[in-house]
């Protein structure tokens, strides 16, 4: 017997009919939700393991919920961890709406990244279909839920072709992908997860201040007559002892590279000495190097011995600028620099004299600039760059005191995937809002580890075992 000639069993116009029929019950019958593709960047490669991908897309699209007894009941499972919730849920979407809706979208990614203008993980020829790995948003439970399985010849080529896409998925678990799809429902469910670092910022900079100690016979000036070269490391600078009423000078060494030859770029005093009657000797070893030579002039009247910093500084961007009060004669002002502390970018903690002066009666006024303040408020999910470390990290969360009255509200930045820590005292800078805060501390403890119970325990353990007891069957 042939089939029935009442119908054309695969013809187009029936065919179309059908993926009516199916989009039209499922969006009077079925749910909105989001899909998101997920964008890879970093696969393994040996097993082709996801390492780093992001979620910045959202499609809302209709969807027939195949469950009718909530989330896969029995499916909670009790791990060494506690309770892991398995939830499951299974939604058919029409195929004629994905590759009508979302599949020309996908292709002008995978063109954008074949064609190098945008970065990514080429689709290949998975664009027409959901793919493994991608996410959905079910508003009704609030949760996100990653596709595990797609089935796509289900119902099984009715009048000769395929009309639905049976999605089979699990409750997402979080591994610190990036999900900015700028709808707050959606990013939300995800804002508090993963590694979740805290920095604690300060908006104002604290000006850098300091004394100064005068003293007769010190070294006024050191010249750098051969500068060396092929220095590794920074090499030793040795004066000759002053004598015995007066202090021995102390210096150190700057090293530069120029045309791949290191070399020493100035010799800088910490401390100019007193009592020298006569220029002391300098000798430069050490550092890998050779060939440098230095010597020096001095002063048989008063000038700066030694500048101690006083109050630590915060918000510098660059090395400070120092103004010092001219001697009375007015023949030879100081000159000194305040270098960067190398663990706080934003900060000094000690000052090097270039030039001692000539003449003083008095220890001479020192005034630094006024650091930069703190402004702007960071974007979530951008970039924010350490200036001095070159730390980098996602912004998660970002909250400012708005008390106006306070001197220095207090304000907190909570980042994620950060590649390492930024010092106390740096700049860090966002690289959309240009936000500009300095760091004043930053804790690697992450905010949310429900699991991070060791220490609870082992004092818990301590009160119900002695284990400071030996060995009560002998000495062994």
């Amino acid at each position: 017997m042939t089939l029935n000639s009442y119908f054309l069993q695969g013809s187009t116009s029936e065919q179309n009919l059908i993926h009516d029929l199916i989009t039209e019950q499922i969006q009077i019958y079925g749910v909105e939700v989001y899909y998101l593709p997920r964008k890879i960047f970093t696969t393994d490669n040996i097993i082709k393991e996801i390492q780093s991908s992001k979620f910045d897309d959202s499609f809302l699209l209709e969807a027939y919920v195949n469950n009718y007894d909530g989330y896969a009941p029995d499916s909670d499972v009790m791990t060494k961890f506690g309770l892991k919730l398995k939830n499951e849920i299974s939604l058919t979407i029409a195929k004629e709406r994905f590759e009508d809706f979302i599949t020309p979208f996908l292709e002008g990614i995978s063109a954008g990244i074949r064609e190098g203008r945008i970065t990514g993980y080429d689709f290949g020829d998975l664009v027409s279909r959901p793919k493994e790995g991608d996410l959905i948003y079910f508003p009704l439970g609030e949760r996100l839920f990653e596709i595990k399985r797609v089935e796509h010849e289900k119902p099984f080529y009715q009048l000769g072709t395929l009309y639905t896409y049976e999605l089979s998925c699990e409750l997402f678990e979080y591994e610190n992908e990036l999900i900015d799809t700028s709808i707050d429902e959606v990013d939300n469910t995800v804002e508090d997860e993963g590694y979740i670092s805290t920095v604690n910022l300060v908006g104002l900079g604290i000006t850098a201040t300091a004394t100064a100690g005068i003293s007769s016979g010190c070294i006024r000036e050191i010249f750098l007559n051969n500068d060396g070269y092929g220095y590794t490391s920074s090499p030793t600078v040795s004066i000759s002892a002053a004598p015995a009423s007066g202090f021995t000078a102390n210096a150190v060494a700057i090293t530069t590279t120029r045309a791949n030859i290191t070399s020493i770029y100035r010799i800088e005093m910490t401390n100019t000495g007193a009592g020298y009657t006569e220029a002391p000797t300098i000798t430069i070893s050490g550092g890998g190097g050779a060939g440098a030579a230095a010597t020096c002039s001095i002063s048989t009247s008063f000038g700066i011995q030694n500048v101690v910093v006083s109050a630590g500084a915060t918000g510098y961007s660059s090395t400070p600028l120092s103004t010092i009060t001219a001697p009375p004669s007015g023949i030879n002002t100081a000159i000194i620099y305040a270098p960067l502390d190398p663990y706080s970018g934003a900060g000094i903690s000690t000052i090097r004299i270039i030039n001692s002066g000539i003449g003083y009666t008095e220890a001479p006024t020192i005034v630094f600039n006024t650091p930069g303040t703190g402004v702007g408020t960071f974007y979530y999910n951008e970039d924010v760059t350490g200036q001095s470390s070159g730390v980098t990290a996602k912004v998660r969360n970002f909250r400012k005191d708005t008390d106006e009255s306070a001197i220095d509200p207090p304000t907190t930045l909570q980042v994620s995937l950060n590649t390492g820590k930024f010092y106390d005292g740096e700049i860090v800078v966002g690289s959309i809002s240009t936000a500009t805060y300095i760091v004043k501390t930053h804790d690697l403890d992450s905010f949310d580890q429900p699991f991070d119970s060791n220490e609870d325990i082992e004092n818990e353990a301590d009160s119900l075992l002695d284990f400071s007891e030996g060995n009560p069957f002998g000495d062994y």
